[in-house]
C-alpha cells in the first residue's frame, strides 16, 4: 500500500472528541523516547507530521491522522515515562486507556518497542493487559539500524521467545529503522491487507 496523502485531523483527550468521520483506525504506542514520531513520519513519507522531540513525553494527546481519505493513523501518548508527577501520569493513562477500551474504530494497535533491549517489565505489563482486554496488537521493533544484523537478530529472537512465555503464538511481528526507512513497505502492507478485510467484513456482514 501507497501512502498519496497524510492529513492531521485533529487531537483529543477523549473519545467524544475524536474526528466526526468514522473510518479504521491504527493506533500506534510505546515507551516514551522508543521513536513513535520518527517512525509515524517515515511511513507517512513526511518529517513533519508527527512532532518528534529529543525530550521523552513530548506526545500528550491523542493525535488522528487521515490517510488517502481511507483510513487513520492514530498517534498515542508514550506510557512508562518517569519524570512526570503521579498525577500527570495518572491523567495520561486515563487518556490512553480511554482510547483503547472505548474507541470501536481501532482495529489495530502497533505496540512499538526498542530492538535493542529485552522488552522491559513496564512493555511487558501492558502486552498482557492488552491480551487480557482482547485488543487486537502487532509489535514493531524501532531503532533496527542501531545494531549490526547477527545482535539485532539474536535480540529479536530472544524477545520473541519472551513474548511466547505469555502466549501459545507470536502476534504479527515488524521490525524497523526510521533511520533506513526498514519494515515501511511491511508495515503499510499489512495495514492494508487488514483493511481489505475489514471491507469484506462491512460488505457482508454476518448475520
Amino acid at each position: 500500500m501507497k501512502i498519496t496523502e497524510a492529513l492531521f485531523a485533529g487531537s483529543s483527550t477523549r473519545i467524544s472528541e475524536k474526528p466526526k468521520q468514522k473510518f479504521p483506525e491504527f493506533a500506534f504506542i510505546g515507551r516514551s523516547n522508543v521513536g513513535k514520531s520518527s517512525l509515524i513520519n517515515m511511513l507517512c513519507n513526511n518529517k513533519k507530521l508527527a512532532m518528534t522531540s529529543a525530550k521523552p513525553g513530548k506526545t500528550r494527546l491523542v493525535n488522528h491522522f487521515l490517510i488517502n481519505r481511507k483510513w487513520y493513523l492514530v498517534d498515542l501518548p508514550g506510557y512508562g515515562y518517569a519524570k512526570m508527577s503521579a498525577t500527570a501520569k495518572q491523567k495520561l493513562e486515563q487518556v490512553i486507556r480511554n482510547y483503547l477500551n472505548l474507541s470501536q474504530e481501532m482495529t489495530m494497535l502497533f505496540v512499538l518497542i526498542d530492538s535493542r533491549h529485552d522488552i522491559g517489565k513496564i512493555d511487558m505489563d501492558f502486552l498482557i493487559e492488552l491480551g487480557q482486554s482482547r485488543i487486537p496488537f502487532a509489535i514493531i521493533f524501532t531503532k533496527a539500524d542501531k545494531s549490526g544484523k547477527e545482535k539485532l537478530a539474536a535480540q529479536i529472537e530472544n524477545n520473541k521467545k519472551q513474548i511466547l512465555e505469555y502466549w501459545e503464538e507470536l502476534p504479527p511481528v515488524f521490525i524497523s529503522s526510521s533511520e533506513t526507512g526498514l519494515g515501511r513497505e511491511e508495515i503499510l502492507d499489512y495495514i492494508g491487507t487488514v483493511l481489505e478485510s475489514v471491507e469484506q467484513e462491512n460488505q457482508h456482514p454476518q448475520i
